[in-house]
């Protein structure tokens, strides 16, 4: 019996006995960055989303993360139901196992390929919406801090300085070590021209309560709508200008879409609607802070030697599609930021 075999059965043992779920099914889902998710078909025909966490995994952090998701469904943003176990609890433990259980997305597809036509204003309007809905959440109301916090290029400095350490002690000769490995050197000898670049951001920026890993892999589509916003991370204030443009401007969307600046105000014009508390100064630096954040970025290029099972040749395509896209935002910077300030000025 295999791995995957014996974690299913322990999947179909804990749904009676936690969730008065009878599985009539129980198969692998999607592939999770951290966790082993699975699909459940109940008694009933109706299908459930199952995230089996590994061993070790905070499970409080881990609630807290489900709540986030639930606060924000109770404003009506397209989140899905965790079902709660028997006695009220949002994750169930048994037999060396914790899962979480959610009602599953019929019909549903990620937004890793890419943003086009109206899905720009649906993904900005939903986005606008769950920032208002998320700026009262318990944790804290929005605060300022300085704008360079979001952009921390001393912080890069000393990421890449200990990832080319790491490379220096046994350097890779070919394939994507390799790329990654001169990769990481550009980036350090570039900061100084990200430095100048983070300058321009306002002085202080928003931060609060927002979703925290807001990547094309956790947001569903369904048409031109958005079906659901999955797997949040606990509450952290960060910025919404950043979380907006880390989902708006993926690197997929940025190197498939050529007009990714009109459809980067077509999803700002529709967040702003959604959600005008938020400074317009902000909404137009959106471009510069995502161009900034993966400049900054060290991720997938410390996969390599931080955790190099998980370097996959998907995880490689991404992360040349990544640094690709860094290039098109920094040389497009002006355009996007003359087509932003014509739509809020």
């Amino acid at each position: 019996m295999s791995g995957a075999e014996s974690d299913a059965m322990v999947v179909a043992r804990i749904l009676p006995l936690f969730y008065r779920i009878t599985p009539t099914a129980v198969d692998e889902g999607p592939a999770g960055t951290a966790t082993r998710n699975y699909v459940a078909r109940d008694s009933d025909g109706g299908r459930w989303f199952v995230k089996a966490y590994p061993a070790g995994t905070d499970l409080d952090a881990e609630r807290q993360a489900l709540e986030l998701g639930q606060f924000a469904r109770l404003d009506r943003i397209p989140v899905p139901v965790v079902r709660q176990t028997l006695d009220g609890d949002l994750i169930a433990a048994d037999g060396g196992m914790a899962v979480s259980v959610a009602a599953f997305v019929e019909n549903a597809e990620t937004a890793e390929g890419g943003l086009s036509g109206d899905r720009w204003a649906a993904v900005g309007e939903t986005v606008g919406r769950l920032h208002r809905t998320l700026a009262r959440h318990p944790s804290g109301p929005p605060r300022r801090v300085p704008g360079r916090e979001v952009c921390d290029v001393k912080r890069a400095r000393q990421r890449l300085d200990r990832l080319l350490a790491l490379f220096a002690r046994r350097p890779p000769t070919s394939g994507f070590p390799a790329w990654a490995h001169e990769t990481a050197a550009r980036r350090r000898d570039a900061l100084p021209a990200v430095a100048a670049m983070v300058q321009g951001l306002p002085a202080s920026l928003t931060v609060q309560a927002v979703h925290g890993d807001l990547a094309s892999p956790n947001l569903l589509l369904r048409g031109q709508k958005v079906a659901a916003l999955i797997d949040f991370r606990p509450p952290g204030h960060r910025s919404p200008a950043w979380e907006l443009g880390r989902i708006a401007l993926d690197p997929r969307t940025v190197l498939a879409e050529p007009q990714w600046p009109t459809g980067l105000a077509d999803a700002i014009a529709a967040y702003r609607a959604a959600n005008p508390a938020l400074p317009a100064e902000e909404l137009l630096a959106v471009p510069r802070i995502a161009a900034g954040y993966l400049a900054c970025s060290v991720y997938p290029l410390s996969e390599v030697v931080d955790d190099p099972a998980a370097v996959t040749p998907e995880l490689e395509a991404y992360g040349r599609n990544r640094h690709a896209a860094t290039a098109e935002l920094c040389e497009r910077l002006t355009e996007a930021e003359e087509v932003l300030h014509d739509l809020l000025h």
